[in-house]
């Protein structure tokens, strides 16, 4: 048998202390699948006397994570500090300097500097693995990069925020505005130190980038992500569009159209009875659409120290067996710059505006969007207050365009009393 894979882990929250309790409950099972010994030679976090709930003194201590990356005992650097730039950045570097193979759960890094690193790592003979920055536990970058290397990819869609779904279907489930469920969320130690990132679509946007440049052959491109977080949701929209048989889910969706590379991580409706519409709770969902395959659907655990360490034991499994994947899939030199495409494939659109108590107001809404070429499909007035009356429209298929046309036009009508709600109902 060949040498042991040494490997050098930095950062030790809950997915770092999840991976070493992997290797330490498991260590002959790992043996056995990857034909190799995997050990641990040494860590590195912010504080070394904190009790982690697992032995860690047995393996060497770096309080510098770029030096942790340069020890001549460490084969693999395991990045799990998490952050864009800074620290996490500077060690990955060091570490593909160092001639190290590495793997992250780094999703906001590989999204901003996966272009780089993927060059640097692959001119040097190495490989990047990040399986684990990608919906937690399940398999999706594997899926792309090898189970469905014979396809051509034509959409891939999914909830890739465990936190926002969350917060959307307790909503539902309990009938609590946005803010109630948020502060819940807050309190329950989902949301990120920094809640934009999860509840503005920044996180997902960062999965979202990474699985386009594998589907479609591109350089990671998250600036031109489509980013609309969930916060304009109210608990009227989830209840109205329940009423119409949709659930409201923030979908992010990428596809290759005539007019370039279209990304977006916006809310959407989703049929009630798709498997998109019927995911509760925290839990991920990823679609893929390839043209031999069909659609195939994987479904699991977004986040959590157990379904993420198990990704990142997945990639350094592979690195054990000798599998040297290009990290997106394909060599980063033949990787294409996107040309971005805003959202305009045509769909139907929920429509939730506030119209005033007047003789023909919905037939000077309906009159703006004939003009604008949107028709309407359906439509429901609800119990109204003494000024203004909510109603409810499902348009035909149509263009964002046409829809952003239109809701320009509507308040010079003189009968919408409050800013519209405009959202996409996504087929799935």
């Amino acid at each position: 048998m060949s040498h042991p894979l040494r490997l050098g882990i930095a950062g030790l929250g809950t997915v770092g202390i999840g991976t070493v309790k992997i290797i330490q409950a498991h260590a002959a099972l790992l043996t056995a699948r990857s034909g190799r010994e995997i050990v641990i030679s040494a860590v590195s976090a912010r504080s070394r006397g904190k009790d982690r709930g697992a032995d860690l003194s047995v393996y060497g201590w770096e309080d510098d994570p770029a030096a942790l990356a340069a020890r001549e005992d460490v084969d693999v650097f395991v990045e799990l500090m998490g952050g864009a730039e800074g620290t996490a950045l500077d060690a990955t570097r060091a570490a593909i300097a160092a001639g190290k193979d590495v793997v992250t759960a780094n999703k906001a890094m590989l999204a901003h500097h996966g272009n780089e690193l993927a060059a640097m790592a692959e001119e040097k003979g190495l490989v990047i693995r990040f399986e684990a920055a990608v919906a937690g536990g399940i398999p999706v970058v594997k899926a792309l990069t090898e189970g469905l290397a014979g396809n051509e990819i034509r959409r891939v869609m999914g909830v890739m925020n465990g936190t926002c779904n969350y917060i959307l279907t307790r909503m539902e489930n309990a009938g609590l505005p946005y803010g109630d469920v948020f502060e819940e969320a807050r309190g329950l130690g989902y949301l990120e130190a920094d809640p934009s990132l999860d509840v503005d679509g920044i996180d997902a946007g960062h999965k979202l980038s990474l699985l386009a440049a594998i589907a479609f052959g591109k350089k990671v491109s998250f600036d031109d992500v489509e980013l609309e977080g969930i916060g304009r949701i109210s608990i009227d929209d989830i209840r109205r569009a329940g009423d119409m048989g949709y659930r409201i889910k923030l979908l992010g969706v990428a596809q290759e159209t005539g007019r370039g590379l279209e990304q977006r991580m916006t809310p959407c409706l989703v049929p009630a009875d798709s498997p998109l519409g019927q995911l509760q709770g925290g839990t991920n969902m990823v679609v893929l659409e390839g043209d031999s395959v069909g659609q195939i659907v994987l479904r699991g655990a977004g986040a959590g120290a157990g379904p993420t360490a198990s990704a990142v034991m997945a990639d350094v499994i592979e690195i054990a067996r000798g599998s040297r994947i290009s990290t997106f899939g394909q060599p980063a030199s033949l990787l294409a710059t996107p040309v971005p495409a805003r959202a305009n494939s045509p769909a139907p659109y929920y429509l939730r505006m506030e119209l005033s108590d007047k003789p023909g107001a919905l037939a000077k809404v309906a009159t703006v969007l004939g003009d604008e070429g949107v028709s309407i499909d359906r439509m429901r007035q609800y119990g109204h207050e003494d000024t203004s009356a909510p109603v409810l429209i499902v348009t035909h298929k149509t263009t964002r365009d046409a829809i952003d046309h239109a809701l320009k036009r509507l308040p010079a009508t003189g009968v919408v009393s409050a800013e519209p709600v405009a959202i996409r109902i996504e087929t799935v």
